[in-house]
């Protein structure tokens, strides 16, 4: 019987092909114009879940776009390792910043990624680390070395705030009985220095609207006299945060959690270089809320951002108009306790109250979901743990996220279970951005690592 390494060895390069057949295709769950491409690489999981080994594979629809849904019990008395991730991607805009096409991968050398990166939409977030279970999963299949159950979920709408996945997991409880979940949906430090996700921060996403006059108005005849709405609406957004760089919203902060000294100190412990982080972002300077460190800023620290802004006049040339109207999305990246229904209402309740007499103001929320924390003293992170170790060569960091997985918090809620976050991407893949990519060793690693999560786990719970 062929050992596991050498399986692996030897289907490497087919690993990177099917991965780039899956990255070609554009499912892209936010626009309905690609729910066809959704159906389509829903379909491509499920087959490649069947051809891995996979005795129970079934495309479930949902009001949005479908879960794929895969099982294979080798023995009901060891433990069920559920795996969970999406197949659904972020929007490619700006396409003009793009150095290749999103949806073409290519394989290019980059200073942090020597090996080669895969530059492609979804090539981090989440099909590459998905694809990685899946390889992992067939060669412990081919060579016999599966030593638990293991059930798939794989959603389409995590980019969308799972909006159908929580009624799913409500309707399908038994099916999704499982011990522990597993996702690789996260970074490690850098690949020298593994890390384990233990936190996660909460969203509350929304949409703002100002009106001023019923129509669009000549800028000569009315400027000057009528409110522009994209004036006003700048007043409101800037005046959401303080010079300080904390959120001006009555109530925010009420349930925040205090973090102790020693947790800060110990998280400020993880290699960080400011400069570095400026550099490479094209930056001089940082500006978060102050008192607080980066790592503070971007992990146990709420924020509130301005995701995009617009109205009145962007094409070619020039068109001296007065908008009628003005908009912005924002999210709002929470802490434990801090509750996203709360939030939503405390953000419209002053934005609202703060708006001029001159316009109108709507607010549309658009999704949330909550913040979750991961103890590190379980069988489950112990696993996870023991499995960087095996295939990094020293222990990882436990380290709290600055980004949301909502669905974590509602596994917990509905299914009564942790999950453990083992993700493999590194913070300068750029995801959700153009150009994002994923390296070589980061996909290679993960397929190398997630085998011993498996027997870890199995022997951590006899």
């Amino acid at each position: 019987m062929q050992t596991l390494q050498a399986y692996m060895q030897e289907n490497k390069q087919r690993y990177i092909d099917e991965l780039f057949e899956l990255l070609r295709i554009p499912s892209i769950s936010a626009d309905p114009k690609y729910k066809g491409d959704c159906k389509k690489t829903a379909e491509f999981i499920a087959t490649s879940l069947k051809k891995a080994g996979c005795k129970t594979v079934k495309i479930y629809p949902t009001d949005g776009h479908p879960v794929v849904y895969g099982e294979h019990t080798i023995d009901k008395s060891k433990p069920t390792v559920m795996v969970y991730g999406h197949y659904d991607v972020q929007p490619p805009d700006p396409l003009e910043l793009w150095e290749s096409p999103p949806f073409e991968p290519v394989i290019k050398k980059t200073k942090i990624h020597p090996q080669g990166a895969i530059f492609a939409r979804g090539s981090c977030d989440d099909k590459g680390q998905v694809y990685m279970h899946i390889k992992a999963f067939e060669a412990m299949i081919a060579t016999k070395t599966l030593p638990c159950n293991v059930k798939f979920m794989i959603e389409g709408e995590e980019e969308i705030g799972s909006k159908h996945l929580g009624a799913f997991c409500e309707a399908n409880k038994k099916l999704l009985a499982c011990d522990v979940i597993l996702v690789s949906d996260t970074t490690i430090i850098d690949n020298k220095t593994p890390s384990i996700c233990v936190g996660l921060r909460g969203l509350s996403y929304l949409e703002v609207e100002v009106t001023g006059a019923n129509r669009d108005l000549h800028s000569g005849v009315y400027g000057g006299a009528v409110a522009n709405p994209l004036q006003v609406l700048s007043d409101m957004l800037a005046s959401l945060k303080d010079k300080n760089g904390k959120i001006a919203i009555p109530g925010f902060y009420e349930d925040v959690e205090v973090v102790s000294k020693t947790e800060r100190a110990a998280m400020n412990k993880a290699p960080f270089n400011l400069n570095a982080y400026m550099k490479d972002l094209g930056i001089k300077d940082t500006k978060g809320e102050k008192g607080y460190t980066v790592i503070e800023q971007t992990s146990i620290r709420p924020t509130l951002e301005i995701n995009g802004m617009w109205g009145g006049y962007i094409g070619e040339g020039a068109k001296t108009v007065l908008p009628s109207k003005a908009f912005a999305k924002i999210s709002m990246r929470l802490v434990p306790n801090q509750k996203s229904e709360k939030i939503t209402k405390l953000f419209t309740k002053h934005f609202t109250s703060i708006a001029p007499i001159c316009v109108t103001v709507k607010v549309k929320p658009h999704h949330g979901g909550e913040a979750a924390v991961t103890p590190t003293n379980t069988p489950e992170y112990q696993a996870a743990a023991l499995a960087m170790k095996a295939s990094f060569g020293k222990d990882p960091i436990p380290v709290r996220s600055g980004g949301s997985i909502p669905i974590v918090a509602l596994f917990e809620k509905v299914l009564k279970v942790k999950t453990v976050l083992m993700g493999f991407g590194l913070d300068s893949d750029v995801i959700h951005s153009p150009n994002e990519h994923y390296g070589l060793f980061n996909y290679y690693k993960g397929i190398e690592t997630i085998p011993h999560f498996y027997k870890n786990y199995t022997e951590l719970k006899r």
